[in-house]
C-alpha cells in the first residue's frame, strides 16, 4: 500500500502509549513506501518531512538528531454490542482467523472456510474493522507514545477500556467491554527492531502488509514478538526502507481487558 491512498494525521494528547529508538534522522525526508531515502510523504507529494511533536518540550532529539520526534498512534475503536455473535461466546485460542496478506482495504481478510471456536464467519468477522450502520460505533481516540526509557517505548494499560462512558456505553461490569482497535503507521526498519503486545483478546501485526504476529482467539493476556531481523525476509523487509505497520485488537469478552505493547521501532509516522 501506498502513503498517497492514505491521509497523514498527527494527534496528541489523551492516553499514553511507550516505543523507542531515536526517532526522525536528518535524512527523512519525502519518500514513498519501500523507499530508502526517508520516512514519510505527504499526499500529493513535495518531499515534506513529518516531524512529531511533543507538546511541552523543547531539543528532544532522538538518534538521528532531530528534535521533538516521537511516535504518535490514532487508535480507530468500534464499539460492539453484547449481542453480536462474536462478541460473548466461545472462549478459546483461534489462530489462523486471517490470512497472511493484508486486503487491498488495508484490513485482514478472514481465512476460514466457514466457523471457527470463536467466530460465526466470514460475514461477522468483516463488521470488526469496517462501519456498519446498527452494528458498531465508530469513535478515535488519540495515543501519544512516549519513551520511557533510552530505546525503548511501551504502553501498558490493565484495564484497558478506552470506550467507558461512549458508544453503547458500559453493557457488563462497569466497562464498556466489547469493541475494536485498528492503528496504522509507517516506519524505518534499521535493524534490530522489535515489537512485543501482551494482551487480550485477539491481536493480528502486519509488517508491509504481510501477517507478522497472530494471537487470534478469545483468550486471558498472551504474549507475542515480532523480531523485525529474524522475520526479515518473510515479510520482505530491508533495512533502511520505509514500510507499513498495521494492528488489529479485538476486545470480545469479560472480564478483563489489558493492552500492551513494548517496541524498539523508529519514528512512527501515523497514517490513515
Amino acid at each position: 500500500m501506498s502513503l498517497s491512498a492514505r491521509s497523514i494525521q498527527v494527534f496528541l494528547g489523551a492516553l499514553t502509549f511507550v516505543f523507542s529508538s531515536g526517532c526522525g534522522s536528518s535524512d527523512d525526508d519525502g519518500v514513498s513506501i519501500g523507499d530508502s531515502s526517508g520516512i514519510g510523504q505527504l499526499p500529493g507529494g513535495g518531499g515534506t518531512s513529518i516531524p512529531i511533536p511533543i507538546p511541552g518540550t523543547s531539543g528532544a532529539t532522538g538518534s538521528g538528531g532531530a528534535t521533538n520526534c516521537n511516535p504518535v498512534a490514532v487508535g480507530r475503536l468500534r464499539d460492539f454490542k453484547a449481542e453480536h455473535p462474536d462478541f460473548e461466546g466461545t472462549i478459546g485460542a483461534d489462530r489462523g482467523l486471517v490470512q497472511e496478506d493484508l486486503g487491498a482495504d488495508d484490513k485482514p481478510v478472514y481465512a476460514p472456510a466457514g466457523a471457527t471456536t470463536t467466530v460465526s464467519g466470514q460475514a461477522s468477522f468483516d463488521q470488526w474493522y469496517r462501519d456498519v450502520t446498527d452494528v458498531n460505533l465508530h469513535i478515535e481516540q488519540p495515543l501519544v507514545l512516549t519513551e520511557t526509557s533510552p530505546g525503548v517505548f511501551v504502553f501498558e494499560d490493565g484495564d484497558f477500556f478506552p470506550l467507558d462512558g461512549l458508544g453503547w456505553g458500559e453493557e457488563t461490569g462497569g466497562h464498556n467491554f466489547h469493541f475494536t482497535t485498528e492503528l496504522h503507521g509507517t516506519f524505518r526498519y534499521r535493524g534490530g527492531e522489535v515489537f512485543t503486545f501482551t494482551g487480550d483478546d485477539d491481536v493480528f501485526v502486519f509488517v508491509n502488509g504481510k501477517l507478522a504476529l497472530d494471537l487470534g482467539g478469545v483468550h486471558g493476556p498472551e504474549a507475542g514478538t515480532v523480531d523485525f531481523d529474524a522475520q526479515a525476509g518473510d515479510l520482505g523487509i530491508t533495512t533502511g526502507n520505509v514500510y507499513t505497520l498495521d494492528v488489529f485488537h479485538a476486545e470480545r469478552h469479560t472480564s478483563m481487558s489489558n493492552f500492551r505493547i513494548e517496541t524498539s521501532i523508529d519514528c512512527l509516522v501515523v497514517v490513515d
